[in-house]
């Protein structure tokens, strides 16, 4: 009987280890999967990038062909200029609506002109400052 209960408590042992193996193999086919999950997905966006690299290569690529068919429409060596004014007839001929009034400036004062219009004056000093003439 002996015998018996040892065979038991040894299948309970087998069966303990057991769950334990499976419990394992459980939590490392976890770590596998979430491995792969991070690889595809690292893949995944690698690729995406790769994709978009090559898009904006091709975007860059249409411009700058672009661009040369208008530079040489001007010739060689030639700048294309930033801006082209085009002008229409009825620019010329609409009437203009300012906001505020025209500023008019005044004439721009010159001493020295000032100075000879003074002395033409009847001759009078008229500045208020003691002179030793005066005195």
């Amino acid at each position: 009987m002996a015998r018996e209960e040892r065979n038991h408590v040894s299948c309970g042992e087998d069966d303990r280890e057991e769950q334990e193996d499976e419990k394992m193999e459980q939590f490392f086919a976890l770590l596998r999967n979430f491995r792969e999950a991070c690889n595809k997905r690292k893949h995944e966006l690698r690729q995406r990038d790769h994709e978009e690299e090559i898009n904006k290569k091709m975007k860059m690529k249409m411009k700058m062909k672009k661009n040369k068919n208008k530079t040489s429409k001007l010739g060689p060596g030639e700048e294309q200029p930033s801006w082209v004014p085009r002008f229409e007839w009825e620019d010329f001929t609409a009437e203009f609506e300012f906001r505020r009034p025209l500023i008019v400036c005044p004439a721009p004062y010159n001493k020295k002109e000032d100075k000879k219009k003074q002395e033409d004056d009847d001759g009078l000093d008229l500045n208020l400052t003691l002179s030793p003439a005066s005195v």
